[in-house]
């Protein structure tokens, strides 16, 4: 007997779970609709256009019980989350959430109350929950309410199960299989193994690069706290979170807790860029493995690190949400590690706008790339944290003022960068009208843009129902470079509205060639040239 489970989730309160078995998954074909009364709407699976599955890739249903034919693996029951009600002829399981309602709820600044609903299909892969799920998300994110969420779902010969009906039963039989690995799916995952780093006889991260001819790998055979967060997700997908949370819980014990004695310590609460294990000798003739941290000291470059905090913060999020385990982000001290990180992000200074202000090469690549000051990728990562750490934080007298902080700057800074940072053909019209020397606080110039500073290259590639984020904003300079992260990033925090999401994928659509071509997407377009190269980059070959 194949086993399905389907998760409802409802914005408005902590949802309830429902595991429900079926001899023949092929269901999904016939029955294309489910219908949901979580807020006396209707929603039909074959009109949803957003479907994100792990580790598959699907175009619906039919899809998914094609390429697998077996039934997804079921979690194991704990207790204190779950209660297991069987019957005779299926299995059924109500698993209580154990969230919070705070934390089931979306923590987006933007209230959309006039649009739709729509509903999101993907496979999680997590380490206690294993089911497919089904999640509403109500785009208006900022509003509360006391109904709750029910899912009635097909099983067997095609009679609707609702929660009203799980009074009991007898019977329990659950089948766990697993989709078999493509080839280079097994090659793949063999080499994210190779690099795994352990530390005391546990994982902790994985090296930055494990090219075996190299005999002199510098610090890539390191564990970098931005490298390690695309293997990290990986891992969490496939259902291992050991690593993750040790590279967590490690990363945490590195970060800097002392207050800056002068300009060569790293300011309180940074998080190191990497990490290395090695071994000193102790007495005895005893070897002991130590974690050597590096905040910038030794980087080419010395530049310290601004987004390892950040994707650190979104990191801990993303663990929670695939393991449940939401008891690691509620210790003390992971919850003072994020509030250090932003009260070192959030402190008062000089900058006059709500972005983050960086020093060139302290994100992507520690060497000039032109985009000091407030580069889009580090806005884009900064807001993502905001939210991720509001949502997990534990409100209480001594965080609640800077849970207030947090939301006045999540307004400020989506305002800034929807507002100022966005191009399209409309807006780039209206930069050539600009007025310069504006002083006023009503000037609609607000930065002094010149209209001649847009490259003669723009007007031909963008498209008519495409637009971006540009690359860096400051008095009198916009870096119309298309850098990928910053955009995409932006697309999956929502940092920018649904209509700016649309259009950036549209460019990216219609400009595939140029981004992507017979490469991996390209980390900015377009490159620089003869002298520009040459001024910005500082002529480092590494930027060719």
């Amino acid at each position: 007997m194949n086993t399905i489970s389907i998760i409802g989730n409802s914005t408005m309160k902590p949802s309830c779970r429902f595991l429900i078995s079926t001899k023949n998954p092929v269901f999904f074909k016939r029955h294309h609709s489910l219908t949901s009364n979580l807020s006396g709407n209707q929603f039909n699976f074959d009109k949803t256009k957003q479907l994100l599955t792990c580790p598959f890739r699907i175009l619906g249903f039919k899809t998914i019980f094609n390429e697998s034919r077996k039934s997804f693996c079921v979690p194991n029951i704990s207790s204190g989350q779950s209660r297991l009600i069987a019957r005779d002829s299926r299995a059924v399981s109500v698993v209580a959430s154990v969230a919070s309602q705070f934390r089931e709820l979306s923590t987006s600044v933007e209230t959309r109350v006039n649009d739709k609903n729509f509903e999101r299909i993907f496979v999680q892969n997590g380490i206690s929950v294993k089911p497919l799920v089904v999640e509403r998300i109500d785009k208006d994110e900022n509003v509360l309410g006391d109904e709750e969420s029910r899912l009635g779902v097909l099983v067997d010969d095609g009679e609707s199960v609702n929660r009203d009906d799980l009074d009991g039963g007898q019977g329990v039989e659950i089948v766990s299989t697993k989709r078999e690995e493509s080839d280079i799916e097994k090659e793949a995952w063999k080499l994210l193994n190779d690099a795994v780093v352990m530390y005391c006889g546990s994982p902790v991260g994985t090296v930055a690069a494990n090219d075996p001819g190299d005999k002199m790998p510098l610090n890539y055979d390191q564990v970098f706290v931005r490298d390690f967060v695309p293997s990290a997700l990986a891992f969490l997908l496939r259902g291992e979170g050991e690593i993750v949370k040790n590279f967590l819980l490690h990363a945490l014990q590195l970060q800097s807790w002392e207050k800056t004695v002068d300009c060569y310590s790293p300011g309180q609460g940074l998080m190191p860029a990497s990490f290395k294990v090695r071994t000193v000798p102790l007495d005895d003739n005893k070897l002991e493995e130590v974690l050597d941290p590096d905040f910038g000291e030794s980087a080419i470059g010395r530049v310290a690190p601004v987004d390892s905090g950040l994707w650190w913060i979104i990191l801990l999020r993303a663990y929670g949400k695939l393991t449940g385990d939401y008891a690691l982000q509620e210790r003390v001290d992971v919850q003072t590690g994020i509030k250090l990180i932003l009260n070192l992000c959030l402190a008062d200074g000089f900058d006059m706008f709500p972005s983050l202000l960086v020093t060139d090469g302290s994100c992507m690549i520690d060497r000039r790339m032109g985009i000091h000051g407030h580069p889009l990728e580090i806005q884009a990562l900064f807001y993502s944290a905001l939210r991720s750490s509001r949502e997990m934080l534990v409100v209480n007298d001594g965080s609640k003022n800077l849970v207030r902080a947090i939301n006045n700057r999540l307004s400020a800074l989506s305002f800034h960068i929807r507002e100022y940072y966005w191009v399209d053909m409309r807006k780039i019209n209206e930069i050539y009208r600009y007025k310069t020397e504006e002083y006023s606080t009503e000037a609609t110039n607000k930065f002094n843009i010149y209209p001649e500073q847009i490259p003669s290259w723009l007007m031909d590639w963008i498209p008519e129902e495409g637009g971006y984020l540009i690359g860096n904003l400051q008095p009198a300079h916009m870096d119309f470079r298309f850098f990928t992260l910053g955009n995409l990033w932006s697309v999956v925090s929502s940092l920018g509205t649904p209509k700016q999401n649309e259009a950036i994928l549209n460019l990216i659509e219609s400009k595939w060639d140029d981004l992507v071509g017979n490469m991996p997407l390209k980390i900015c377009y377009p490159a620089l040239e003869s002298e520009d190269w040459r001024i910005i980059t500082g002529s480092d070959p590494k930027n060719t």
